[in-house]
């Protein structure tokens, strides 16, 4: 067949390797003159597999007060007159249970436990190099109460038989070292042997080249402005260099899907969550993290990539603003300098932000779409690269007539029709 893979970030060029590898052939277009160039250009740098959790939670709505108070908190709310701003705001409130934490953190874990076993196939087959770690992941706890709360994700991670280690102070300081030379206490960590750090752009720019290699046709530097359909089927998508066809088309285009598909009655309950990062180079290698901790009180993460640090986080509500306020750094550099105070050099760090293809309930949304022909690999939030390998596979095998490794019933849009 011939496949359309709109968007060349993570989800796209990973959806576009596999199915050039199921013998497809494919195109990706992106306004982009390069691949990884957004979302997935700075990003914290986690393949959280383990940690896949969704942001809705039993006691967030409180949190989130207290968090949009603190001057360096981790959340930040710019309203606008944007109806769709509010109804995702509340669409994810209502997730804020028990059995909805519960629900949606079990279908994140089961996309990105697949990724993890697709990710392992793709190192081996590929080699690619992309500054990768596989070390494990640390999510460190300042205060009892958020350790406590630590239960929640632990039967989950029971349940799916994902292996995890609850560490005391000197556990934390074996696990990572660096964290000897901390100037804050802390009261235990969670650490997930498993999971793996690395630079989401390399990779995503290393795999678009061994795909274009392989055949697959990267059209980048090309706006993609509509899908045309007729007859309940799409008939072509709509650029700036004319009309291109194929037998079936994807759609992996982060926060920006739901604007595309909004014309075709489809709404995408995908809202932008901006993010942001610094990338510190490291002065002192004996004192820097070994692999990703996540700062629970901050909600940011520090992770090693080769010689510099990825610190990156908090979240900020402000529909496709992409204005890089200065203010917003704070809490990446009080995380760093609270943890890691000799690792690196602040005063060097380089600054960035990107758009979290966010869903109400965490899921990304993947699947066909009630349209023939139109396929859906989008909403992935903050687990992007995490899900990538799983969800490319999935989207491949969907394409291809086979089904899918693991239950999708639950992961396309029909989810939200009730």
């Amino acid at each position: 067949m011939r496949v359309l893979v709109l968007g060349s970030g993570v989800i796209g060029t990973t959806s576009a390797y596999y199915l050039s590898l199921a013998g497809h052939e494919v195109t990706v277009v992106d306004r982009q003159p390069g691949a990884g160039l957004e979302t997935s250009y700075a990003n914290a740098g986690e393949l959280s597999y383990g940690y896949a959790s969704p942001w809705a939670g039993p006691g967030i709505p409180v949190k989130a007060i207290k968090w949009l108070l603190m001057q360096d908190g981790p959340l930040v709310l710019r309203p606008k007159l944007d109806p769709r701003m509010w109804l995702w705001g509340l669409q994810l409130l209502a997730n804020c249970t028990h059995k909805a934490y519960a629900l949606n953190k079990s279908r994140m874990v089961r996309v990105a436990e697949y990724s993890r076993d697709r990710m392992i196939d793709l190192r081996k087959a590929t080699g690619l190099a992309f500054d990768g770690r596989q070390q494990g992941t640390l999510q460190l706890f300042r205060q009892q109460k958020q350790l406590d709360h630590a239960a929640d994700d632990i039967a989950v991670l029971e349940q799916y038989g994902v292996p995890y280690e609850v560490l005391d102070p000197r556990g934390c300081v074996a696990a990572e070292p660096g964290l000897a030379t901390s100037s804050v206490p802390f009261v235990g960590g969670l650490r997930l042997a498993n999971d793996d750090t690395g630079d989401c752009r390399m990779f995503t720019e290393g795999l678009a080249a061994l795909a274009a290699r392989a055949g697959v046709a990267f059209r980048y530097n090309t706006a993609i402005r509509s899908i045309h359909v007729s007859a309940g089927a799409v008939e072509g998508v709509e650029t700036d260099a004319g009309l291109l066809a194929a037998d079936a088309y994807v759609v992996a285009l982060g926060s920006y899907s739901p604007l595309l598909l909004r014309p075709l009655g489809i709404d995408l309950p995908v809202y932008p969550i901006k993010g942001y990062s610094i990338t510190v180079p490291i002065v002192d290698a004996a004192v820097a993290p070994l692999s990703t901790i996540m700062d629970e009180t901050y909600k940011v993460a520090t992770t090693r990539l080769g010689d510099r640090m990825r610190v990156g986080g908090t979240a900020e509500i402000a529909g496709y603003d992409m204005t890089l306020h200065a203010a917003r750094r704070g809490p990446l550099d009080r995380s760093l300098r609270e943890l890691f105070p000799r690792a690196g050099d602040l005063g060097r760090a380089t600054y960035w932000c990107g758009l979290r293809p966010m869903t109400p309930d965490g899921t990304p949304i993947l699947g066909r779409s009630r349209i023939d022909k139109l396929y859906l690999n989008t909403g992935h939030g903050t687990l992007g690269w995490t899900m990538a390998a799983g969800s490319g596979s999935v989207l491949a095998d969907l394409v291809s007539g086979r089904r899918p490794e693991i239950d999708i019933a639950d992961l396309d849009l029909s989810r939200y029709s009730g």
